[in-house]
């Protein structure tokens, strides 16, 4: 399979995953979650669709990336590739559990999972190809500030 075509595949992958958890999230926006007490660092609202979108193109080119090493490394690469796919689920969880359920307690641990499915996705990518290791990095950051803000809205709002 042609490497620009693996990439391609991935990032669609990841792209759909945002869709699917943007159509979780937009049912809430308008209705609960403007109710919440939101911390002063809350971003608006419009900030997090181009974020979320660059995050999940940066995240399909490193896992494509990845997914290019195949022959040369197939245990790393499909272990690899399986902490991507965790990772890739409970990203979407989070949206479930925190627009879905309105359940920011449950979404607040969660989180704290995905942060380190995404670390450990980073560390198995840091092995077998060092840029795509570099892609997760603004994911890793972003997400660790959505924990503080998602236990944030927790703590105000329990």
């Amino acid at each position: 399979m042609n490497k620009i075509f693996r990439i391609a595949i991935v990032v669609v992958i990841c792209l759909v995953v945002g869709y699917v958890s943007g159509m979780v999230t937009r049912a809430s926006i308008t209705t609960w979650y403007p109710t919440l007490i939101k911390p002063s660092f809350n971003p608006p609202n419009w900030i997090f669709a181009p974020v979320w979108t660059s995050l999940y193109i940066m995240m399909g080119i490193a896992a494509g990336l990845v997914w290019n090493q195949i022959a040369s490394n197939k245990e790393a690469v499909t272990k690899a590739l399986q902490f991507f796919t965790i990772q890739l689920v409970l990203n979407a969880l989070w949206s479930y559990l925190f627009f879905g359920l309105h359940n920011p307690m449950l979404a607040t641990i969660e989180v704290v999972l995905l942060w380190l499915m995404i670390f450990e996705t980073y560390s198995q990518f840091a092995k077998i190809n060092k840029t795509a290791s570099y892609l997760l990095l603004p994911y890793l950051a972003w997400v660790s500030f959505a924990s503080v803000l998602t236990a944030s809205i927790w703590w105000l709002n329990c």
